[in-house]
């Protein structure tokens, strides 16, 4: 992620070592069976256990079942009934009572759980979604009742549905568990951990017709898995390997650019982030799919920086915590793939990831060079901390080379995004009204929640060079995400275009339906957009 410009840090840098290599292009071939360039990932997709049942409290316990969530059809004080209703009324008579707890849940109705353990030693909580008008705020509230029970790691966890539920509920409540079912990959783990089975007990209809919360839910997680993994795992390398990978068994098209292949094209903006590499593995990867009626296409562009120092203008260690997820918003590409392949989205889709290292060494970029980009134009180097945006133009240049009818782009791109929305929301652009509108509405439908941007052209003043055709950005750092949007906007040959800022890529504590910190934001809104986008032809 780019920062403020302006607050970057300027420290004495230790010459390293380079070890060029030719980055030759990959051979389309199947991988030996069984075998994962990355194991932490082996079996992230495969489906959780469902199994739906009689609610029989004394049987579940028998057979090991300790944690349940109650989906009560209403607050209990609106007549909301469900499993142990005396255990809960007493709870909530309790909360009236109390001062404190009366201050804190004002205004937060059905938001904090309701938590109680039963003297056969089973633990409840209890939740509800009346009142909530958007499922941003159904999927805080799963997410939070959930939270006490997920804690204490069971094997197995129960959910009681009233049969009052609406389908669409249903699904939000399929969709929350499936996502909180798996832990993300750690070192403190050999293999993945986390509910092995969910008995849906009560009214719960047959899981015949719950694919798509599930199929969207294993993206985000698929997301998740590989933004949290540690740079010293996911280099560029084993990241390329792993979307060979991937390709071969979701049967994707799959082609790289390589090194060599770059140079060759002329793509000096790429290149000129990933000649400060020890190693010569950077790519821009092309995944494709397509559906047999399908009629648009779309090009979905991903930031995959596996690690972001700053180059040159190094980071401190403040901005550099943390900086092995800047190449999240390539993961994102490939959840969304990933969705729109399984859900069988009406598309053809060309997946763009850009991925690369920005390092420190004697060959790396440096402030006031002019370079070329593939598209021909002349970019005067300002900060060598704004690399997101170099690797991006030519990356978008091949993606509108494609003729695409829409290019949707991913980026943990800048600091002043985070500044403007904080977490809880992610920052677009767009072309065109209809478009934003689309995005905003998707927001809502996923519970990503989004806000629009203004790109007006005065801006591009920011960017004028007096040695170049353009700068890559200025070092004020005042209205970055806007500059950035400008200067990419040169890169798309006018095709419409989305660009999403991912500031909620990481927010403490979860966000909506997400428990975790790394929240896989974009997967779900990139589905609802792109369903909408199909629907509504612009």
């Amino acid at each position: 992620m780019e920062p403020l410009v302006k607050d970057a840090l300027m420290i004495p840098l230790a010459i390293i070592r380079i070890l060029w290599s030719s980055a030759m292009r990959l051979p389309h071939v199947p991988p030996p069976a069984n075998l994962s360039i990355l194991p932490e990932l082996n079996g992230l997709t495969d489906i959780p256990r469902f199994t739906v049942a009689a609610w029989t409290p004394t049987e579940w316990v028998g057979q090991g079942v300790f944690h349940v969530l109650v989906v009560l059809p209403a607050a209990p004080e609106d007549g909301g009934t469900g499993p142990c209703q005396e255990t809960l009324n007493a709870l909530c008579q309790r909360r009236v009572q109390s001062e404190v707890c009366t201050r804190h849940e004002k205004g937060k109705k059905g938001f904090d759980p309701h938590v109680a353990m039963m003297p056969d030693g089973v633990l409840v909580s209890w939740v509800w979604l009346a009142g909530a008008s958007r499922n941003f705020e159904r999927h805080t509230r799963l997410r939070r009742a959930l939270h006490p029970l997920l804690e204490e790691k069971p094997n197995h966890l129960a959910v009681w549905f009233s049969g009052q539920e609406s389908s669409s509920e249903q699904e939000e409540i399929l969709y929350t568990l499936t996502l909180n079912s798996r832990s993300l990959p750690s070192a403190q783990r050999t293999a993945w951990s986390g509910v092995k089975a969910w008995f849906l007990l009560g009214s719960m209809p047959s899981l015949g017709t719950s694919m798509r919360p599930i199929s969207l839910a294993l993206a985000n997680t698929l997301t998740r898995a590989l933004t949290v993994l540690p740079p010293n795992r996911l280099t560029p390398a084993n990241y390329r390997e792993f979307v060979r990978q991937r390709a071969v068994e979701e049967h994707w098209g799959w082609e790289e650019y390589g090194v060599e292949r770059l140079q060759t094209l002329g793509a000096g903006a790429f290149l000129a982030v990933a000649q400060g590499s020890a190693e010569a593995d950077a790519a821009i990867v092309h995944l494709t799919w397509s559906h047999p009626q399908a009629t648009r296409r779309v090009a979905l562009v991903g930031k995959g920086i596996c690690f972001d120092t700053g180059g040159l203008n190094l980071k401190p260690a403040r901005y550099m915590q943390g900086m092995h997820g800047d190449m999240n918003g390539s993961a994102v590409v490939l959840g969304l793939m990933q969705a729109v392949a399984r859900l069988q989205l009406p598309l053809i889709v060309d997946a763009w990831l850009a991925i690369a290292q920005n390092s420190v060494g004697p060959r790396a970029y440096r402030q006031n060079e002019v370079v070329t980009t593939l598209e021909g134009t002349t970019l005067e180097v300002v900060h060598t901390d704004a690399e997101g945006r170099m690797v991006l133009a030519d990356t978008l240049t091949l993606a509108a080379r494609q003729n695409p009818d829409l290019i949707v782009d991913f980026a943990t791109l800048t600091g002043s995004m985070h500044t403007a929305l904080g977490s809880r929301y992610s920052g677009l652009f767009t072309t065109s009204e209809a478009l934003s509108r689309l995005a905003e509405e998707a927001g809502k439908c996923s519970g990503e929640r989004v806000w629009v941007f203004p790109q007006d052209e005065d801006y591009d003043e920011a960017l004028e060079s007096a040695v170049a055709d353009v700068k890559q950005c200025t070092l004020e750092g005042e209205a970055d995400h806007i500059l950035a949007t400008r200067f990419l906007s040169r890169f798309t040959a006018q095709v419409p275009w989305v660009h999403v800022d991912l500031s909620a890529s990481i927010h403490p504590e979860g966000l909506g339906a997400v428990a975790t910190e790394v929240t896989g934001f974009g997967v779900r809104w990139g589905v609802e957009f792109l369903d909408k986008w199909i629907k509504n032809p612009l």
